[in-house]
């Protein structure tokens, strides 16, 4: 990531975004949790309806979170010292 936004922190092992480390990144994520929970709460007689919403907004939050993830995403391996 350049010159973008950085509202999620980067994982120390592995590949993909950390938690929020901004208020937007904590908005981003609180708005993903709210719609996917909701709709499975709301639309719970309809199973394909569920994923109708969920898929779409899992793919949304990830192209958000990946934008936006400082230092973008990567394979990362923990440099810290061990004792």
């Amino acid at each position: 990531m350049d010159d973008g936004p950085e509202w999620f922190a980067p994982k120390r092992f592995g590949y993909g975004t950390g938690l929020p480390i901004a208020w937007q990144g904590w908005a981003v994520l609180a708005a993903y949790l709210a719609l996917v929970i909701g709709s499975g709460a709301l639309l719970s007689k309809w199973p394909l309806a569920v994923f109708g919403v969920a898929v779409p907004a899992t793919v949304a939050f990830l192209v958000v979170a990946m934008k936006t993830t400082r230092g973008g995403w990567r394979w990362r391996w923990d440099k810290t010292p061990r004792d």
